[in-house]
Parts: structure tokens; C-alpha cells; sequence
């Protein structure tokens, strides 16, 4: 059977010995090291023109006071889903359930100094943040810049900064695998702002003619919507407002340019 026990206010699962018909005879579970499952999410998003993440602050030990990405304990009688939508709302009042999926799993010893804990990583891509309230642990939450995890200018608390460039990386590569560029943006866009999401997760500089192109040379990209945008404090034309086609289901039209610049070597 298993049972519940507390962990800084957190639940751990304690398996014990158990006389369920289906466990083989004289099968101790006690024999096996205990150890806790975590769910953590990341959670990023577009804010002027970079890419941002989601953290909070702890406002309990250990790692009182540094900044961490969302997560918890997953309760004994919680889906790791269910968990992860859970620990999210309660730090961070976000209800982002439909959008997470798990990318990876972290395990390795004494990645939390109070016991040995495994999580689960989870990500989200949201097209904004708001109406973050931190909650429950979390002594404040707030937006920031991927970079400033990556480069190593805010230090992030257990292993939550390997998870994050994880996180990243696998975002860099689903933008042209999977097409997920416009989870970024809003229902309508500008072809800069959707190129301005590129250029912030693979951090590159790219022609934006030549990313026009590339985005109307075949149908099912992007589709006009006949609107545009609210002009800028510039002047000039407003730019054309486009929607989301079919086609990012498959993919995405734009290849990450280290790419590019092999497939030009090999010919």
C-alpha cells in the first residue's frame, strides 16, 4: 500500500508493505529506496520582442528567496498532468492546462538537498502571461528574459536553470519541426512580429525580406485577413494582419540558418 507523508509542507508518497492479490508473494517494496516525484513547468512567452520565462521566487527553504521555475510534489492521488496543472495555478494563478506537455525528466542525486526527488519537466507556450498572482509557496512570480537564465545573470534555485535551457532548446527546434511559432502570437499578426518570434528563440538576425518570402512562397502558411494593424508611432503604411493556415500542423516554412548554410556547403 502506499501512504502520504509531509515534506516541508509538501506530500511525499511512502510505499509499504502490501497484501494486494496481485503482488507476487514475499515482494517487499521497503527493500527499495524511497524517493519523491516533483512536476516543474516551464512556461515561456513573448515580451517585447524576446523571449521571457516564467518564474518564482520560493519563500521557503531550501532556495529561500531564489528565483525557480513553478512546481511541486505530486500528490498520491495525482496524474503527473494533474499535478502540473495544479502546482501552475497555485503559484502562479496561470490555468495554462491545455497547453502543457512533458519534455523531459530529471533525476539525478542530490539535485534537492532534502531527499531524492525526481521531476518531471513540463512545458507551455502561451501567447501572453498575465494576471500572474503568486500563491501558496511562491513569495513572488514574474517574467523573465531566457538570456538572463542562460548567461547565467539570475541564478535559478535546485536544477532549474538546465532545465530551462532544455526547455529552450527544445522549443529552437520544434519552431521548425513542429511548427509551434504561432502558439506565440496572437490569433492575428503582423509577419514582423512572427518573425520577431524566430529571431528571439534561435537568436539570430534575419532579412526580412527574405523571411516574407519564404512565409507567402507557398499556400497554407499564413492567410491575409484584409485588416491591418494600428500604425506606429513612425508613420508610414500599417502592416498587413495575417492568420494562422494549415500548414504549421506539418512544420514550419523557415529552417534555423546554421542549417541552411550546411546544405549550401554540401553542394
Amino acid at each position: 500500500m502506499t501512504s502520504a507523508g509531509t515534506l516541508g509542507g509538501r506530500v511525499r508518497v511512502v510505499t509499504t508493505k502490501t497484501s494486494d492479490p496481485g503482488v507476487p508473494a514475499g515482494y517487499d517494496p521497503s527493500q527499495f529506496p524511497a524517493f519523491a516525484v516533483t512536476v516543474d513547468v516551464v512556461i515561456l512567452t513573448m515580451s517585447d520582442n524576446r523571449l521571457h520565462v516564467l518564474l518564482i521566487r520560493r519563500g521557503v527553504a531550501p532556495f529561500e528567496g531564489m528565483w525557480a521555475i513553478p512546481g511541486g510534489f505530486k500528490r498520491p492521488t495525482e496524474t503527473l498532468d494533474d499535478a502540473a496543472k495544479r502546482e501552475l495555478l497555485e503559484e502562479t494563478g496561470i490555468d495554462g492546462a491545455s497547453l502543457l506537455r512533458q519534455f523531459g525528466a530529471y533525476g539525478d542525486p542530490g539535485r534537492d538537498p532534502r531527499m531524492n526527488v525526481v521531476t518531471v519537466a513540463y512545458l507551455a507556450v502561451l501567447r501572453e502571461v498575465a494576471g500572474i498572482v503568486a500563491g501558496t509557496d511562491a513569495a513572488a512570480a514574474d517574467l523573465v528574459p531566457v538570456s538572463d537564465v542562460l548567461n547565467g545573470k539570475i541564478e535559478l534555485a535546485f536544477d532549474h536553470a538546465q532545465i530551462v535551457r532544455d526547455a529552450a532548446e527544445r522549443v529552437r527546434v520544434d519552431l521548425e519541426l513542429r511548427g509551434i511559432a504561432t502558439a506565440f502570437v496572437g490569433p492575428t499578426f503582423t509577419l514582423a512580429e512572427l518573425r520577431a518570434v524566430y529571431e528571439a528563440v534561435w537568436g539570430v538576425r534575419l532579412d526580412a525580406a527574405n523571411f516574407r518570402r519564404s512565409i507567402l512562397a507557398e499556400d497554407g502558411w499564413v492567410i491575409p485577413t484584409g485588416r491591418r494593424a494600428r500604425p506606429g508611432s513612425t508613420g508610414g503604411k500599417p502592416a498587413e494582419l495575417y492568420r494562422a493556415g494549415r500548414m504549421w500542423r506539418h512544420g514550419g516554412p523557415i529552417r534555423y540558418p546554421d542549417q541552411s548554410e550546411k546544405r549550401k556547403g554540401k553542394k
